[in-house]
C-alpha cells in the first residue's frame, strides 16, 4: 500500500513518516485491495488537523480528526478510517440487492382472477 503524505505549514519529519507507516500496518492487513492513501497534515490556528483520502471498491472515503497535538489527531483519524472502512466491506457483503423469491402456493384469489368464468 503506498501512503502519499503531505504537510501544510507542518514539517513532515522521519518519525512523524515512521508513526504513520506503523499506525497503517494493522489497516493495511485487514484491507489489502487498498492500493493507496493520502494524507495531508496541516496546522491551523494552532491546532494539528489530519485529512485521509482513499478508494476502497469503488467508493471514495474520506476521514479527517483535529487536535491541539499532532500524534492523538493522527491516531484518531486512523481509527475514523478503519471504521469507515469496515462498513463499507460490510455493505458489500451484505449483498443488500438481493430479492427474497416466494416459495409459496399462489394466492386463491389469483387464481380465480386468472380463470375464464364466461
Amino acid at each position: 500500500m503506498k501512503i502519499n503524505i503531505s504537510g501544510h505549514h507542518v514539517e513532515v519529519t522521519k518519525s512523524v513518516r515512521e508513526h504513520i507507516e506503523e499506525k497503517f500496518s494493522k489497516i493495511a492487513s485487514h484491507f489489502p485491495t487498498l492500493i493507496s492513501i493520502d494524507v495531508i497534515l496541516s496546522k491551523v490556528h494552532g491546532k494539528h488537523h489530519v485529512e485521509l483520502t482513499t478508494n476502497y471498491e469503488g467508493v471514495r472515503i474520506a476521514t479527517e480528526c483535529t487536535d491541539a497535538v499532532m500524534y492523538p489527531a493522527i491516531a484518531s483519524a486512523i481509527k475514523k478510517l478503519d471504521s469507515a472502512l469496515k462498513h463499507r466491506k460490510g455493505q458489500l457483503k451484505a449483498n443488500l440487492h438481493a430479492k427474497p423469491t416466494c416459495t409459496s402456493d399462489e394466492i386463491a384469489h389469483e387464481k380465480v382472477q386468472s380463470l375464464d368464468l364466461a
